[in-house]
């Protein structure tokens, strides 16, 4: 049983969530404004809010059929038997209160000092969190079968996600921030990019109509390669918009298996062939994290 809940908690997708955490991190180091308290309880908090949208996404897809025998990739869990549906929606439920004490504590450890207007907005943003982990695809008007899963990726992964986590280490708001931001979004975006790629064929006999269903496999590849590309040269805008030296642009090495990646993405014909690919760019935007956050406080 506990094994079958491990893999239905799918931690390989962790390092790319932990990737927003550790780049707005590391815009407040630079500034020295980083506090390990604030870092270890967003952490935990991004940690629940992943499980909750993997176990969401598992629940609600099977619950619409879109998990079957023509789905290419990892059994999921409902799919599979391994957990009932029912069992399901009690973890949901579980990682929800979970998501909630945790945020919370965060917030207000995080902004315990400061007007009052603060934590709440940021309780707001949870909860907005929390339903669209949840709403990705489970319920009726799923945003995710009606193409704006890359969309609300790139604003809970980046925007929210990064410029979040400046915000509570300094409590302003830096709008150069948004670059980096705009580099963690746009390659979850590319991530989830891939998976829609992967199942465009069983998610359009589905009924789910994924961006990459609407625009078909030709143009969803270019769409592709254009997120990408934009968020590498968000990433190098914002070193070089400052003083640098070119120990700062230590991160470039991460694009290397990008770039890479985007060769074989514009070759492939079956979808079954981007499988691999989903890890290389997760990994590659969790690599480039870490070496933002050491570029910029070299």
């Amino acid at each position: 049983m506990i094994k079958n809940w491990l893999s239905a908690f799918r931690l390989r997708t962790l390092p790319l969530a932990f990737s927003c955490i550790i780049t707005g991190a590391a815009v407040a180091s630079a500034q020295n404004l980083f506090d390990g308290v604030i870092f270890s309880l967003a952490i935990i908090t991004t940690l629940f809010l992943q499980i909750l949208s993997n176990l969401a996404n598992d629940y609600g897809d099977a619950q619409k059929g879109t998990d079957n025998e023509n789905r290419i990739g990892p059994d999921r869990a409902v799919q599979s038997g391994a957990i009932s549906l029912e069992s399901m929606k009690k973890g949901i439920v579980v990682f929800v209160v979970l998501s909630l004490i945790a945020g919370l504590t965060l917030v207000f450890y995080a902004t315990k000092d400061y007007n009052p207007i603060i934590p709440l907005a940021f309780i707001i943003l949870g909860i907005a969190s929390i339903i669209a982990a949840i709403k990705y695809t489970a319920g009726k008007g799923a945003y995710g079968y009606k193409g704006l899963g890359d969309l609300f990726v790139f604003l809970f992964f980046g925007i929210v996600g990064v410029g979040g986590t400046y915000f509570l280490f300094s409590k302003t708001f830096d709008l150069s921030v948004l670059m980096p931001s705009m580099t963690i979004g746009l390659f979850s975006a590319a991530v989830l990019n891939l998976n829609n790629m992967r199942d465009i064929e069983n998610d359009k006999a589905s009924g789910k109509f994924t961006l990459a269903v609407k625009l078909g496999l030709k143009k969803a590849k270019r769409y592709h390669l254009s997120i990408v590309l934009i968020g590498v040269l968000s990433a190098v805008f914002f070193v070089i918009k400052h003083p640098f030296k070119l120990v700062n642009l230590i991160f470039v090495f991460a694009f290397i298996p990008l770039l890479l990646h985007l060769k074989n993405v514009m070759k492939i014909n079956s979808p079954v062939e981007f499988d691999p690919e989903l890890k290389k760019v997760a990994l590659s935007t969790f690599l480039f994290s870490l070496l933002f956050w050491l570029s910029i406080v070299l």
